[in-house]
C-alpha cells in the first residue's frame, strides 16, 4: 500500500477518462478544460477544475516516480484532463520522451482532444508526437450539425472538426469520435442524426462511440442557451440512433454504444455488423421489453 504522502500523482477530483482507458495510468498534465463552455458538459465545472497547465517539472517528476513504483506494470498512459493537446508540441514531446525513458513498457499514450487545439499543430508535428508514443486521441464531436453545435456553444463547426480529424488520421494517430444521442432534442433530431453521420462518413475514424446526453446536475444551464430543446423519449433515442447508423458508410470502424448512459448496448464493426445493429434497434423500437434494455438503476447517472 502506498501512503498518501508518497503518492506519485497529484489528482484534482473529479478525474475523468474514456471507458476504454479503465486500465490506463491516468497522468494529469493539465487541470480542467481550456474551452469549458459547452452547455451540455458538467465534467469540469467544479471550482477546483479551473483550467491550468501543470508545471512541467511536476509532470516530469510524476512520470519519474511512477516509473520507480510501477516499473513494467504500466502499459498504457492517458494524459488528463480535458484536452492535453492544448500544450505546445515541444512540451508534449518532453512528456512523451520521459514516459518512454521511465516507463519503457508503455505501449500506448492517449489523450482527449479539442479540435481547436489542433489548428496550431501541423501534420508533421502530430506525426512527431505519434512517433514519440501518442497513439490515440479521443475527440468529442457531439454532433455534425452546425445549428446544434451553435446551440450548445461547442465553439466548433463541421469543417473545423473534419479538419482536425483528418490531421490526426494523416499523422497516423488513431481517432476515437464520440456523438451525443439526443443532443438535437425532438425538434432537431433528424438533422443531428444526418449531419453527424455525414461527419463520420467524411473522416472514417478508427473508433466511434455514442452516449446519451444527460444532465445529472440539472438542465437549466443547457436550456438557457437552447430554449427549444425538448428531450427525446426512449423510443425517440432509438429512432435517432437507427437513422444515424443507417446512414453510415464505413469500412472497419469499431463501434461502441455501451456507456452507462445508453439504454441499449450496441457493439460491432461498421459496416460489417450494421444490419445486426439495425435489427437490435428495430426490436428496441417495436418490442422494448424483449430488447434487453439496461434498467434505470444500472445507468449510473
Amino acid at each position: 500500500m502506498i501512503g498518501a504522502a508518497s503518492q506519485p500523482i497529484r489528482y484534482v477530483e473529479p478525474v475523468f477518462r474514456p471507458p476504454s482507458e479503465a486500465k490506463s495510468l491516468i497522468l494529469p498534465v493539465t487541470d480542467g478544460c481550456s474551452w469549458n463552455k459547452c452547455t451540455f458538459c458538467e465534467m469540469y465545472t467544479a471550482p477546483q477544475k479551473k483550467f491550468r497547465a501543470r508545471d512541467e517539472s511536476e509532470v516530469l517528476d510524476m512520470i519519474r516516480r511512477c516509473g520507480e513504483l510501477f516499473g513494467a506494470r504500466a502499459r498504457r498512459v492517458f494524459l488528463a484532463d480535458g484536452d492535453a493537446l492544448v500544450l505546445p508540441t515541444h512540451r508534449l514531446m518532453r512528456i512523451l520522451e520521459a514516459i518512454g525513458e521511465h516507463m519503457p513498457a508503455v505501449e500506448r499514450v492517449s489523450s482527449y482532444c479539442l479540435a481547436r487545439n489542433l489548428r496550431r499543430k501541423s501534420v508533421a508535428e502530430l506525426a512527431e508526437l505519434r512517433e514519440a508514443g501518442l497513439r490515440m486521441a479521443y475527440l468529442g464531436a457531439e454532433t455534425g450539425d452546425e445549428l446544434v453545435l451553435e446551440r450548445v456553444n461547442k465553439g466548433e463547426t463541421f469543417d473545423s472538426m473534419r479538419e482536425a480529424l483528418d490531421k490526426l488520421g494523416e499523422a497516423g494517430i488513431t481517432r476515437s469520435v464520440m456523438i451525443l444521442n439526443g443532443l438535437g432534442g425532438e425538434i432537431h433530431s433528424d438533422r443531428h442524426a444526418d449531419n453527424s453521420a455525414r461527419l463520420v462518413n467524411a473522416v472514417k475514424p478508427e473508433f466511434l462511440a455514442t452516449l446519451v446526453v444527460s444532465f445529472p446536475q440539472g438542465e437549466r444551464r443547457f436550456r438557457d442557451a437552447y430554449p427549444e430543446w425538448e428531450p427525446l423519449d426512449q423510443v425517440g433515442l432509438f429512432r435517432e440512433m437507427r437513422r444515424f447508423l443507417g446512414a453510415l458508410e464505413l469500412d472497419g470502424t469499431t463501434f461502441r454504444s455501451d456507456h452507462a448512459s445508453n439504454w441499449l448496448v450496441l457493439r460491432g464493426t461498421l459496416n460489417a455488423d450494421k444490419q445486426r445493429l439495425l435489427d437490435q434497434l428495430d426490436l428496441a423500437i417495436q418490442q422494448p421489453g424483449q430488447a434487453g434494455l439496461r434498467p434505470e438503476w444500472a445507468r449510473g447517472l
